[in-house]
């Protein structure tokens, strides 16, 4: 009877250990750390605290568009439902934005006076899913889902006119938000699953290439245009 009483003690005293070396292996098997950022890497850790497989989670794709440019996604899972595509936002402060607008506001909470606009990133991450379904070529009755993660110690203070099939929120709800999307969609028909990995993975090799990496840069650099500018 001891010995059965040390095998679970030790058992549920190991558990959370084991528990944490099986997600750093299956992170591993996803991503590296030298590819996206932290708060990225712990969206991907949430998904797989869910049980969602490892192999239905992809990171840092760079998806071809225009023939030469590249579309950068952060997080993609591949589910029954659909593709769900997950922006990682990492802000602190006050978070202020609407659907329909160009941009968004970050507040600081202790100096109203500072505020940073950025790119809306609910029309962010709808240009990549539009890059990811050309490139795809999909079937309009596979949906792809549209999911805005903030990290960090944000307030998601006044978000509005949040189209359909797109959901914000913060990190620490983020598998609230994943739960709905498989609950309440029915299974997606894909016509040809193998293609639709292929190109996923292709996607992620693109990210591999440092040439790649710098041309992307580069031409986010040319679209803000900040070099054209004299203050």
């Amino acid at each position: 009877m001891l010995w059965i009483i040390l095998t679970v003690l030790l058992y549920f005293t190991f558990r959370p250990v084991y528990r944490k070396i099986k997600i750093l292996k299956q992170l591993k098997s996803i991503t590296s750390f030298n590819r996206g950022n932290r708060s990225e890497r712990e969206v991907i850790v949430r998904l797989l605290q869910m049980g969602l497989p490892a192999e239905a989670i992809f990171h840092d794709l760079y998806v071809i568009k225009n023939g030469t440019e590249f579309s950068q996604i952060d997080v993609l899972v591949v589910a029954k439902v659909g593709l769900i595509v997950i922006e990682v936002k990492d802000y602190r402060g006050w978070i202020f934005g609407n659907g329909k607008q160009s941009y968004w506001t970050q507040t600081l909470a202790k100096d109203k006076i500072y505020k940073n606009k950025f790119y809306n990133p609910i029309k962010q991450n709808a240009g990549h899913i539009k890059a990811l379904r050309d490139q795809l070529n999909l079937d309009t009755n596979v949906p792809i889902f549209s999911v805005i993660s903030f990290s960090g110690k944000c307030v998601l203070k006044e978000i509005n006119f949040v189209p359909a099939e797109t959901y914000v929120a913060k990190s620490s709800r983020l598998h609230e938000v994943i739960k709905l999307i498989l609950r309440n969609n029915p299974p997606a028909f894909y016509q040809n699953i193998d293609e639709v990995l292929r190109v996923i993975r292709s996607s992620v090799n693109h990210g591999n290439d440092r040439v790649n990496q710098s041309r992307h840069n580069e031409n986010i650099r040319d679209m803000l245009g900040k070099d054209r500018v004299f203050h």
